[in-house]
């Protein structure tokens, strides 16, 4: 079974772990895309990318120095969103860490699809810019025939068992019509029952899904209905793969 998450915005650089040190498997797409962005202002970032102008200024300096081996951090430590901070890698065992390795992935605008212990440099990107480099499609397009195939190849090598716990965003990146049609795919639900309605609350489904790939990983989960043994925070398995507090 394979579990998919996405990106988070905030990164940070966690030299010194003795993690093992693995080269993405998209390491040249990324290296282009990196240069195209090393070429933009702050102003033109900070458009670009609809952020602040600290951000976009902190941002051409990452990609000024891109190729600096210094930063280059596991990709499971370097992102510094809620799903991470749930997933709680550094305290993760060597073995569990090795069982990542070959069951989750990581989708990134800039390095397409990484494996947890991928070496990457702190960056910003979003989905939806359109670079001369990509011949002026967005992230979005560029990736989807690219991750599709990967993804498909590598899950149907396991089981063909594919837990979904990207947000929806990341479904832009690959054919998602196709994956369903070649993979069993399972996208839990986590909602929140408030006044007799359920409703979906980002930051808890945000948790949920990093507890969710801790779990996984951790109770070596290869049987999908075995997922209703999960809980967090209030969190129940109410049927199917829906869980709500």
């Amino acid at each position: 079974m394979q579990i998919l998450i996405g990106c988070a915005k905030k990164m940070r650089i966690s030299a010194g772990t003795d993690m093992p040190a693995e080269i993405p498997h998209f390491q040249e797409n990324a290296a282009m895309i990196a240069a195209q962005m090393a070429s933009y202002s702050a102003d033109e970032l900070q458009q670009m990318l609809g952020i602040s102008r600290k951000l976009a200024a902190e941002n051409v300096l990452r990609y000024g120095a891109w190729h600096d081996s210094s930063t280059l951090t596991p990709a499971v430590l370097a992102y510094d969103g809620i799903v991470f901070n749930r997933l709680s890698p550094l305290t993760l065992s060597a073995d569990d860490m090795r069982y990542a390795c070959g069951h989750l992935f990581i989708a990134s605008f800039l390095y397409g699809l990484l494996r947890p212990t991928d070496l990457i440099n702190p960056y910003r990107l979003e989905g939806k810019v359109a670079l001369p480099v990509t011949s002026h499609q967005s992230l979005f397009d560029y990736w989807k025939p690219l991750l599709t195939d990967r993804l498909i190849e590598l899950t149907k090598a396991d089981d063909g068992i594919l837990v979904n716990l990207a947000s929806n965003e990341f479904r832009d990146m690959f054919d998602w019509k196709r994956l369903v049609a070649e993979l069993d795919i399972i996208t839990p639900t986590f909602k929140v029952e408030e006044n007799g309605r359920l409703k979906n609350v980002t930051v808890y489904a945000k948790m949920c899904r990093g507890a969710m790939t801790r779990y996984i990983i951790t109770h070596r989960i290869a049987d999908p209905s075995l997922l209703s043994g999960f809980t967090f925070e209030g969190f129940r398995n109410t049927g199917s793969y829906d869980f709500v507090m």
